[in-house]
C-alpha cells in the first residue's frame, strides 16, 4: 500500500496560545474539510477566536502577498495576539455588518443582478434606447459640444466635438426614488418675530449671536416682524438667500437662508450619528415621499418606456425574486442564453436561501442583519472555489425554525464541496449538525476565553458544560397566562405585503408576533403602530461607538458620575472626562498612543504617561468614596451597583442605570471597556438596558435574543416579566421558540413569505397553538415543547 503523499498530513488549522481580546491563552486544532461549531454563553470569545483570530490573520497574509504599493490602499491589520497559526487557508468572512445604508444601493446592485438585468434589456428591450448604462439609476444622462484644437499636419486646427451620454437616472430624484420636502411649520412659529424666539430649531436662542443673532442683525430682515408678516422677498432672504457676508456688532459672519443652513449642517448627516433630542427634530421637520416623477422606481422615462414583452426594466426589478425567476425562465432567446443562465442562477440562489419574497429594488440599508448576512451568501453558492474557509456569524438570525432546515443544507454542501467551515452559534438545531465543536467559557468577559469542551456533538451533550446542559433545555408553556389590560387595534394595515389587516394587540401582557421570514411581522408592528409618545422601539442596528465610547459613556451613566465628582472635590465636571478637559495631554484620553506605519499595521502602545488610564495625574487626585474617576471606570457593572449603591458614594442616578445594565445580565462588563470590544450580544443587550429607562407604556423589541446564548435566553425571559409584572406592555417580533412558549398571547403571520404572507393565521396562547398545529409555527412550538 502506497504511502500517504506527505501534502495531504495538512489536514487541521492549528490556534496555539491565542490572547485576542479576552482569550486566555487558547490552544485549540480545527479540522479542515469540516463544519465546526463554536459555541458558548455570549461574550466568553467565540468571535475573538474566530473572526479576530483566524479569519484576521488568513487576510493579513493574503494582504501580505501585495506590493507595498497596492497596500497602502487598503486596510492595514495588525498580527492578532497569537503564538503559533498553522495550516491556513484563505477565508471568506460572512458576517452580519449591515449593508451601507447608501440610498443608492438596493439588493439588485448589491448582488450583480441588476447589472445582468440592465444588459438583457439593452438587448431585447423594445425600443432600443441605448446601452446598459441607459438602464442604470445611478448614471445621469448629460451632454456636452465646444471647440478642440488638434495639431494635424503642422498646422493647428480647430474643431468642433461634442459627447452624450444616455443614463437611466430620474432627473428629479436623481435615482433616490424619493424627494425630500420641509415641513417649515416645525422649523418657525410665524406668529412670532425673530426677538420673541420664533426659530424652532433645537440649540437655537434668540439670543445666541452665532445662530438668530445673524438672522436678526444681518439687516435683511426686521427682528420684531412676525414671519407671517413678511414680504416675498423677506421671507425669500429667510429661507433660501444663497451665502452672504454681513457684519454683526463688529463681527464678520457669513448669512444664509434657513434652509440650505439646515442642510448642511444637521440633514446632510447620518441621522442615526445625530444626537437624540436633534435626531427627532430632523424626524419631525423631514418628510420622505415617492418621487412624483419616476413614481419611486429611480429611473428616468426612457429606461421605463423599453420593454421585453409587457415588462420594462423597473416592473422586473419591482417584482418578487421568486416570481422574477419564473419570468426569466419563460424568456427563450438564444442570442443572450449565457446572460439568461447566469441570470437565472443568481435569482434560483435568492428562493434557495429563502430571500425569494424581496425585490431587487429594496434598498439595502432596509434589510436586517440577518436578511444582508444572506444577500452576502448568494455570491459563494455557485462558487467553484474549494479548499477554502468560510466563516459564519451566527446565519440563522432573523430565520424562522422552518428555515433553519434551509440554512443548514447549504452550510452541509459548502461543507462537501472540500470546504473549512466555521459557523459561531447559539441555535441548537444547528449545532446539531457539526462535525466538531468548540465551547468556549465558562463565563462572559474576564470569567470567559477558554476552551470548555472539545469534541463531537454527542460529547457536548454529556460535558457538563453551560452549552451542554442547556443544550436539550425546553422552556414550558405558561400555566396560566396573564390577563390583558386592554388592546391596541391596527385596522386595515397594508404596509408592504400586509393585505388589509385587522388585529387587536393586547395589552398588558407578553405578546410574540412570529412567521417565517419576509411573512409581515415586521411591516404589522413598526408601519402600523401609532409612533406616538409612550411607545419605546428596540430594533436591531447596531450601536454606534468609538474606541473612544465605553458602557458608561453610552449608557449616560458618567454623567451623574462625573457631576457627583465634581461637587464632592469642587472643581468642573468636564475635569472627570477623558474626552475633554481631564484628558491626559500625551494620548488625548485614549489610553494609548498610536504610530502610523504607511502600509505596515499600526502599532498602539500604552500611553507612559497615564499608564493606560486616560486621565491626567492631577485629576487623578480628586476622589469619591475613596476612589478616583479611574478606578471607577475599571470596576465591573457588580461592583459598580454595591459602591454607588450605600456609603459615601451614594448616586441613586447612577445605581438606576447599573441595576438596569445588572438585570441584563451585563454585570461582568466593566464601565470602561470600549465599545468597540463587546460582542454583538453584549452590544444588542447593553441597548436594551439603555432603552429600559426611556418613559412608555409599551415596549417593541425585534429579535431581541440575537447573539444571545441558551442560558442567556432564560435571563431575558425573566426580564420581559419584570417589565410587564411592572405595569408595561411588551410585544416582541421573535423566532425563538424559548420566547414563544413564555408569551401570553401569540400573532402567527404567513402562512408564506412575501406575497405569500401578509395574513394573519392563527392568534390566540401558545397553548392553542401548540393544540390545533394549524401553522408551520405552530407544528414546530409543539414539537419543542413536547421534546
Amino acid at each position: 500500500m502506497a504511502e500517504p503523499h506527505v501534502a495531504d498530513s495538512h489536514d487541521l488549522i492549528r490556534v496555539h496560545g491565542a490572547r485576542e481580546n479576552n482569550l486566555k491563552d487558547v490552544s485549540v486544532d480545527i479540522p479542515k474539510r469540516r463544519l465546526t461549531v463554536f459555541t458558548g454563553v455570549s461574550g466568553s470569545g467565540k468571535s475573538s477566536l474566530v473572526f479576530d483570530t483566524v479569519a484576521a490573520e488568513s487576510q493579513r497574509l493574503i494582504n501580505e502577498t501585495y506590493s507595498a504599493f497596492v497596500q497602502g490602499f487598503m486596510p492595514t491589520l495588525a498580527r492578532p495576539e497569537v503564538d503559533v497559526l498553522e495550516g491556513l487557508t484563505t477565508a471568506i468572512i460572512v458576517d452580519q455588518q449591515r449593508m451601507g445604508a447608501d440610498p443608492r444601493s438596493t439588493v439588485g446592485t448589491a448582488t450583480d443582478a441588476n447589472a445582468m438585468l440592465r444588459i438583457l434589456f439593452s438587448r431585447l428591450g423594445t425600443p432600443h434606447i441605448g446601452s446598459p448604462k441607459a438602464f442604470s439609476f445611478n448614471v445621469p444622462s448629460i451632454s456636452g459640444a465646444g471647440a478642440v484644437t488638434v495639431e494635424r499636419g503642422g498646422r493647428t486646427v480647430k474643431e468642433r466635438r461634442s459627447f452624450s451620454i444616455t443614463g437611466g437616472m430620474c432627473p428629479r430624484c436623481e435615482g433616490r426614488g424619493s424627494v425630500s420636502d420641509i415641513d417649515l411649520t416645525q422649523l418657525y412659529d410665524d406668529t412670532e418675530s425673530l426677538a420673541e424666539g420664533a426659530i424652532l430649531i433645537p440649540g437655537w436662542k434668540p439670543d445666541s449671536w452665532w445662530t438668530v443673532g445673524v438672522y436678526a442683525n444681518s439687516g435683511f430682515l426686521d427682528p420684531d416682524k412676525p414671519i407671517r408678516r413678511y414680504t416675498k422677498k423677506e421671507l425669500q432672504d429667510f429661507l433660501h438667500r444663497e451665502p452672504t457676508k454681513v457684519k454683526v456688532n463688529g463681527v464678520n459672519l457669513t448669512y444664509e437662508g434657513l434652509i440650505p443652513k439646515l442642510q448642511k449642517s444637521m440633514l446632510s448627516k447620518d441621522k442615526d450619528a445625530l444626537q437624540p433630542h436633534i435626531r427627532a427634530f430632523v424626524e419631525r421637520a423631514v418628510t420622505f415621499t415617492a418621487c412624483p416623477e419616476c413614481e419611486g422606481t429611480r429611473l428616468s422615462a426612457a429606461a421605463r418606456s423599453s420593454k421585453i414583452g409587457k415588462i420594462s426594466i423597473a416592473d422586473a426589478c419591482a417584482m418578487q425574486i421568486s416570481d422574477l425567476a419564473d419570468w426569466v425562465r419563460g424568456l427563450d432567446e438564444p442570442s443572450v442564453a449565457p446572460l439568461l443562465t447566469a441570470l437565472q442562477q443568481v435569482l434560483d440562489s435568492f428562493v434557495e436561501i429563502g430571500l425569494g419574497y424581496l425585490s431587487l429594488d429594496r434598498s439595502s440599508g432596509t434589510l436586517s442583519g440577518g436578511e444582508a448576512q444572506r444577500v452576502k451568501m448568494i455570491r459563494h453558492l455557485g462558487s467553484s472555489l474549494t479548499d477554502t474557509t468560510y466563516v459564519f456569524d451566527e446565519p440563522t438570525t432573523g430565520l424562522h425554525p422552518h428555515d433553519i432546515s434551509r440554512m443548514n443544507d447549504l452550510l452541509l454542501r459548502l461543507r462537501d464541496k472540500g470546504n473549512t467551515v466555521l459557523v459561531v452559534e447559539h441555535k441548537p438545531q444547528t449545532i446539531a449538525i457539526a462535525d466538531h465543536v468548540v465551547d468556549l467559557g465558562p463565563g462572559a468577559g474576564a470569567a470567559g476565553g477558554s476552551v470548555c469542551f472539545e469534541g463531537s456533538v454527542a460529547g457536548l451533550r454529556g460535558s457538563g458544560t453551560v452549552t451542554g446542559r442547556h443544550l436539550a433545555d425546553r422552556t414550558s408553556l405558561r400555566e396560566a397566562v396573564r390577563t390583558p389590560t386592554g388592546k391596541l387595534a391596527i385596522r386595515g394595515a397594508d404596509t408592504h405585503n400586509l393585505r388589509n389587516v385587522d388585529v387587536d394587540v393586547p395589552l398588558g401582557v407578553l405578546t410574540v408576533v412570529t412567521g417565517v421570514a419576509g411573512s409581515g411581522k415586521s411591516s404589522l408592528i413598526h408601519g402600523s403602530l401609532p409612533s406616538e409618545e409612550g411607545v419605546v422601539y428596540v430594533d436591531q442596528g447596531a450601536i454606534k461607538g468609538s474606541r473612544r465610547s465605553n458602557p458608561a459613556t453610552y449608557t449616560g451613566l458618567l454623567d451623574p458620575i462625573r457631576k457627583a465628582f465634581a461637587k464632592a472635590n469642587d472643581v468642573k465636571p468636564a475635569l472627570f472626562s477623558a474626552n475633554s478637559e481631564g484628558a491626559c495631554p500625551t494620548c488625548n484620553g485614549a489610553g494609548v498612543v498610536y504610530t502610523d506605519l504607511a502600509m505596515m499595521a499600526g502599532v498602539a502602545s500604552t500611553c507612559e504617561d497615564c499608564e493606560g488610564r486616560r486621565y491626567d495625574a492631577s485629576v487623578l487626585e480628586y476622589r469619591l468614596g475613596g476612589r478616583d474617576i479611574s478606578e471607577v471606570l475599571a470596576m465591573s457593572v457588580t461592583e459598580a451597583e454595591e459602591f454607588f449603591g450605600a456609603g459615601e458614594a451614594k448616586l441613586p442616578a447612577a445605581h438606576r442605570i447599573l441595576e438596569r445594565l445588572a438585570d441584563v445580565g451585563l454585570g461582568y462588563l466593566s464601565l470602561g471597556q470600549p465599545l468597540t470590544t463587546l460582542s454583538g450580544g453584549e452590544r444588542q443587550r447593553l441597548k436594551l438596558a439603555t432603552h429600559m429607562g426611556d418613559k412608555g407604556g409599551i415596549y417593541v423589541l425585534d429579535e431581541p435574543t440575537t447573539g444571545l446564548h441558551l442560558a442567556d435566553v432564560e435571563q431575558l425571559l425573566g426580564l420581559l416579566d419584570r417589565l410587564v409584572d411592572s405595569g408595561k406592555s411588551v410585544i416582541v417580533i421573535e423566532h425563538h421558540l424559548a420566547v414563544m412558549a413564555h408569551a401570553d398571547w401569540i400573532i402567527d403571520l404567513g402562512p408564506g413569505a412575501g406575497h405569500d404572507g401578509g395574513r394573519v393565521v392563527f392568534e390566540g396562547t401558545p397553548a392553542a397553538l401548540v393544540a390545533a398545529r394549524s401553522t408551520l409555527t405552530g407544528e414546530h412550538l409543539a414539537d419543542y415543547v413536547t421534546g
